[in-house]
C-alpha cells in the first residue's frame, strides 16, 4: 500500500521510554522502508542500547507522521559535556548513525524533521556521528536552514554483496589461489559452522565474547566488550534481531567444541560484520578470517543485500580482500543564532582528531587508541594536543 502524499505532516518528540518502547511495530515497518537504513537504526539495536547506556531524562527522538503514519524518526539524547548537544542513540558501540525516513515520501519526513529538530534544538548544537555517504542525514543536512558543518569522521571499509567466489576473484592471482588453498584447508578439517536460534542466543553471545577476549590477549582488546552492559545489550537485541531476520549469530564447531563465533547484522541494503571470536589454538591452525569470509559474504549475497561491510576498523586481515575505504562524516547543525557555538564545537572537534592523530602516532600498536586517549593522564592529554 502507498503512502498518501496529500495528508497533513505532524512532528513530535518522544521523550519517555515506554512511548519510545511501544514504537516497536512502526518502528520496525519504517525500517523496512527507508532504503539507507542500517542495523544500527533497527528498533532492537537501539532500544537495547538505551538500557544498558541511556541516561533517564536525556532521551530525544523526534518523530514526522503523515495522517497518522511514521514516515520519518530521528533517534537522538541530550548530552550536556562539553556543552549542550543531540548526539545520535547508539553510542560509541555503534558503526553507522542515520535517520529514518519513508522511502515512499522523503521530501515529507525530512522536511517534517528538520522543523522537529529546529524546535528540539532550541538552545543545543546536533553533533552526528558516523553518517555513511548517501545516508539520509545529509538530505537533512541539504535541508537544514541554520548554520552547518561536515568533518571527517571514522572509515569503513567495504566489499561487493557478492559470493566467496567472487571476492576472491577480485584478488591478483597468486593471492586468490591461496585463499583457495586456505578455505580446503578448513573443510578438510571438518569445522562445521551452525546458524544459532533464537532461544540459545544467550548463551552463543556468551561464547562469542569469551572467545573474543581470548583471541585479544595480549593484544589490547576493547575494553566496552568485556563490560556487563555490552553482554546484556548484545544477548537482548540479537534474540529480536535474529527472530527477525536482522542478524545471524553463528558458531563453529570442531570435535564437539566452540571454537569460533560471529554475529552478523543485516538490513535492506547492508550486511556487516560486527563482532567475532575464535580460539587462538584454532587461528594457529587455520585463517580464521577466510573462515569468517566465506559466511559473511554468503549471509551478504542474498537478494538485494547490497554492500558487504567490514564496519570501522583497520585490522589487517580485513586488507587481504581488498576493500574500498569509506569515509563516514561527521555533521554538525545548529540554529542560525548558535553559529558561534557551532564553530567552537568544530573547533573542540578538530582539536581532538589531532591529538587522536598524535596518539596513534606514538602508540601504533594500540588497538582501541580511543582508549589510550581517554585513559591518558592531563599532562599526557596536553602533549597530544588536547584542548
Amino acid at each position: 500500500m502507498r503512502a498518501d502524499l496529500r495528508g497533513r505532516l505532524t512532528v513530535t518528540l518522544c521523550r519517555d521510554l515506554p512511548e519510545f518502547t511501544g514504537l516497536a511495530g512502526e518502528w520496525d515497518a519504517l525500517h523496512r522502508r527507508c532504503p539507507t537504513a542500517t542495523p544500527f537504526q533497527s528498533h532492537a539495536w537501539l532500544h537495547s542500547w538505551w538500557l544498558s547506556y541511556g541516561t533517564p531524562g536525556r532521551l530525544r527522538v523526534v518523530l514526522a507522521r503523515r495522517n497518522g503514519r511514521l514516515i520519518g524518526a530521528a533517534p537522538l539524547m541530550l548530552a550536556h559535556r562539553p556543552m549542550p548537544l543531540l548526539v545520535p542513540m547508539g553510542g560509541a558501540i555503534s558503526d553507522y548513525f542515520d535517520i529514518l525516513v519513508d522511502g515512499e515520501d522523503p521530501h515529507g519526513a525530512v522536511t517534517a524533521l528538520e522543523r522537529g529538530l529546529h524546535r528540539a534544538a532550541t538552545h543545543t548544537v546536533l553533533d552526528l556521528r558516523e553518517v555513511r555517504p548517501g545516508s539520509s542525514a545529509h538530505l537533512l543536512a541539504d535541508a537544514w536552514s541554520g548554520a552547518r558543518s561536515s568533518l571527517t569522521d571514522s572509515t569503513c571499509l567495504e566489499l561487493p554483496a557478492e559470493p566467496i567466489d567472487l571476492l576472491i576473484g577480485r584478488m591478483p592471482g597468486p593471492r586468490a589461489q591461496r585463499a583457495r588453498a586456505k578455505l580446503r584447508k578448513i573443510d578438510k578439517m571438518g569445522i562445521e559452522c551452525h546458524e544459532v536460534p533464537v532461544h540459545r542466543v544467550a548463551v552463543a553471545i556468551g561464547n562469542l565474547l569469551r572467545l573474543h577476549e581470548l583471541q585479544w590477549t595480549g593484544r589490547g582488546v576493547n575494553a566496552e566488550h568485556l563490560r556487563s552492559r555490552f553482554s546484556a545489550h548484545l544477548v537482548r537485541s540479537t534474540r529480536r534481531m535474529v527472530r527477525d531476520g536482522e542478524a545471524a549469530l553463528k558458531e563453529f564447531v570442531l570435535d564437539g567444541q566452540v571454537v569460533a563465533a560471529d554475529l552478523t547484522l543485516r538490513s535492506s541494503q547492508l550486511t556487516g560484520g560486527y563482532l567475532y571470536g575464535a580460539d587462538p589454538g584454532l587461528r594457529q591452525r587455520v585463517d580464521v578470517s577466510s573462515m569468517l569470509m566465506r559466511e559473511l559474504a554468503r549471509e551478504a549475497a542474498g537478494p538485494a543485500r547490497g554492500t558487504l561491510s567490514l564496519l570501522r576498523g583497520s585490522e589487517q586481515y580485513k586488507g587481504h580482500w581488498a576493500p574500498v575505504p569509506v569515509p563516514n562524516q561527521r555533521l554538525l547543525l545548529a540554529r542560525s543564532s548558535l553559529e558561534p557555538v557551532l564553530r567552537m564545537r568544530e573547533a573542540q572537534v578538530a582539536a581532538r582528531d589531532r591529538a587522536a592523530r598524535s596518539v596513534k602516532a606514538r602508540f601504533p600498536s594500540a588497538r582501541d587508541w580511543r582508549g589510550v586517549l581517554r585513559e591518558l593522564p592531563s599532562a599526557g592529554r596536553a602533549w597530544v594536543g588536547w584542548s
